[in-house]
């Protein structure tokens, strides 16, 4: 089954670093297959056959490589529906859409109540939170709420981040 895992909060500033290529080597021993990682931010999409859960992985990757970051796991079919037209008018600078992921439907719903300023809008789905931020991603007082509300249950990737992982989620194996 193809999978898409993301890792929350590897390789921002100087905490939780983990090397993509030590990343491709442990998912490789967990029985992974055609690993592929994305840029150098914890995004990793790859063949298992049989289901692998998140905490198996979490635990190889703080056991092995000594790193504990919460990951998040979706399947192929569940990214391409994160990954379809964003439901916001207007979001059209890849950059300033920011797409929640959760590891699970409680904690998407709790997002609901994000509270957003001029120039930024919000919407849940069934599927991922997304978040046009119109004045920037780093400028945005409702991205810093969004990651609180996450937790470890959930993490955000920009929409071409997010576009680039289909990309890579629906090429041949």
């Amino acid at each position: 089954m193809r999978t898409i895992a993301l890792w929350r909060g590897i390789n921002v500033g100087k905490a939780k670093r983990l090397a993509m290529a030590d990343l491709k080597t442990l998912l490789a021993s967990l029985g992974a297959t055609q690993v592929n990682t994305l840029l150098n931010s914890g995004n990793a999409v790859f063949d298992m056959h049989g289901r692998v859960s998140a905490d198996r992985i979490r635990n190889a990757v703080h056991e092995r490589l000594g790193v504990d970051a919460a990951v998040i796991l979706k399947t192929a079919a569940e990214w391409a529906a994160i990954a379809a037209a964003p439901p916001l008018a207007g979001a059209d600078d890849p950059s300033r859409l920011l797409v929640a992921i959760t590891a699970s439907d409680a904690a998407l719903q709790a997002a609901a109540a994000i509270v957003t300023a001029d120039g930024e809008q919000f919407v849940v789905t069934p599927h991922a939170a997304y978040l046009w931020c119109g004045n920037g991603i780093l400028q945005s007082k409702a991205a810093v709420q969004l990651l609180k509300q996450l937790g470890d249950a959930g993490t955000t990737r920009n929409w071409a981040t997010v576009q680039k992982l289909h990309a890579l989620a629906q090429a041949p194996a």
